[in-house]
């Protein structure tokens, strides 16, 4: 399945958030994705562009831009997995879950995920190797 390159917007300090970028970017070898941290100033243009405003100091979700189309939450999650291929699109099944079920657990893990993995002073640096892929 060919894909058009998507922007994965992620909580810079988040260490889970951070964890989950160093997974995509070891299992993306066709460097199917760009990323930005949503306190960033491209990550709040790319929103603008599409007519969305987060509060920065305090992101709720990864967000995945696609063209035109935000996906945020679990979808966000999901269609990630799908366009990573491999054994990770068998868990795009997961969107045939009700919304609300798959969104509730997904606020609940944001809601906790700084007691529980942690949180960093400021956004992470990519190394110069992944510095083409960051925005």
């Amino acid at each position: 399945m060919s894909y058009l390159p998507a922007t994965i917007l992620f909580d810079g300090v988040c260490n889970l958030c951070n964890g989950f970028v160093q997974f995509i970017i070891k299992h993306d070898s066709a460097g199917r994705f760009r990323f930005a941290s949503l306190q960033s100033e491209v990550a709040q243009q790319l929103l603008a562009a599409r007519g969305i405003s987060i509060v920065t100091t305090d992101p709720e979700s990864v967000l995945l831009i696609v063209n035109d189309k935000v996906y945020s939450h679990s979808a966000a999650v999901l269609h990630i997995l799908r366009r990573l291929g491999g054994v990770w699109r068998l868990l795009y099944a997961g969107i045939l879950l009700p919304r609300f079920l798959r969104d509730a657990a997904y606020r609940f893990v944001a809601r906790n995920r700084y007691r529980w993995f942690g949180r960093e002073e400021a956004c992470m640096m990519p190394t110069p190797e992944l510095a083409q892929r960051f925005l």
